[in-house]
């Protein structure tokens, strides 16, 4: 915070705020990552930080453990996010750590073997799973995505947003909130998402690339998910899945999964849709959404995922058949509550 001026924050949350300003005063390079299978919350939290840290003036490397997601490379400096798969085997080691969107440490994956012995770590999410993982955790659980708390922290450190931080700013919660249509989309970010707005962004453009725009492949493998839909006995849940070969035969990539589960959760009465995808390791990831009823982050935690109330993940390891009657039972048991 500013010398001298007062916080437009909660007393708590400020201290919050200036802990987390100290660490990012504390040295001199940094690197940044988001969670394995990056969403737009965790590539725009990751390109925002990277923001921030050259607005101070700091040295800062971002990186994921796998490539960034097309419909992402909009985003400037979206580029300088580094492939930690790519990387040759004689690669750095860092000190100075900011785990951004990632519940918890496992989210991290395989760059966590770039951190130094001893490294600190800031952490800065707003997953209610998350479990303080880091050295100093910034982490506000009211937030519709991490982007909104970054926001917090660049008017906090008095920072002047440009046109770069503001495109990623609206892009994170406008994916994170569902274009604005899940019930995270508070008062708060809306003034935030008008503000980002006025910088001059275009917003329609954004949200037709994000949510309007499909692949042929992500139809074609929406279309296989489709004829898979089944329903419990009382239509309350509904789950598809995705077969290993699915995606080598449809030509999709991970990025063509994205928004699958929401169409066996938008069936009338529905309070639960689940999507099952089989991994080439023999594992199944599980994602879940909840109307309301069914705290999918509490099923998801008990199997060693994590998430939202309404929105969750987990991986399973077992034959698919054997998975998805695990999961079921368990929303099935948890909306009988």
């Amino acid at each position: 915070m500013i010398a001298g001026q007062a916080s437009a924050f909660p007393a708590d949350y400020a201290r919050k705020l200036d802990q987390t300003l100290q660490f990012l005063q504390g040295a001199e390079r940094f690197l940044v990552v988001s969670h394995v299978q990056p969403d737009g919350d965790a590539i725009s939290s990751t390109l925002v930080t990277g923001w921030i840290l050259r607005q101070l003036g700091k040295e800062v490397v971002m990186m994921n453990e796998g490539a960034i997601p097309a419909r992402l490379d909009f985003l400037e400096n979206a580029s300088a996010v580094i492939n930690w798969s790519k990387l040759q085997p004689a690669a750095d080691s860092y000190n100075r750590i900011i785990a951004v969107d990632c519940a918890d440490f496992r989210r991290i994956g395989l760059v966590s073997g770039l951190f130094a012995e001893g490294a600190e770590l800031l952490n800065i999410d707003h997953h209610p799973t998350n479990d303080a993982f880091g050295l100093v955790n910034l982490i506000r659980t009211d937030a519709a995505a991490t982007v909104e708390i970054l926001y917090d922290l660049i008017i906090h450190a008095g920072l002047t947003l440009d046109y770069e931080a503001a495109t990623a700013i609206y892009t994170g919660l406008l994916t994170d909130t569902g274009g604005f249509r899940y019930s995270n989309t508070s008062p708060y970010v809306m003034q935030v998402a008008s503000q980002m707005l006025a910088h001059g962004i275009e917003g329609h453009c954004i949200a037709d690339r994000l949510l309007e725009r499909m692949t042929k492949p992500q139809l074609l493998l929406l279309q296989r998910a489709l004829s898979r839909l089944t329903f419990s006995e009382d239509n309350r849940i509904a789950w598809l899945y995705i077969a290993y070969g699915d995606m080598a035969e449809t030509g999709a990539v991970g990025d063509d999964l994205e928004g699958l589960v929401n169409y066996a959760l938008n069936v009338e009465g529905v309070e639960a849709g689940i999507l099952f995808k089989e991994t080439m390791e023999g594992h199944v990831k599980v994602s879940m959404r909840s109307a309301g009823l069914a705290d999918v982050a509490a099923i998801a935690k008990s199997f060693g995922g994590g998430g939202h109330v309404r929105a969750a993940g987990c991986q399973l390891d077992g034959p698919m058949p054997d998975t998805m009657k695990t999961v079921v039972n368990a929303v099935r048991e948890a909306l009988a509550k």
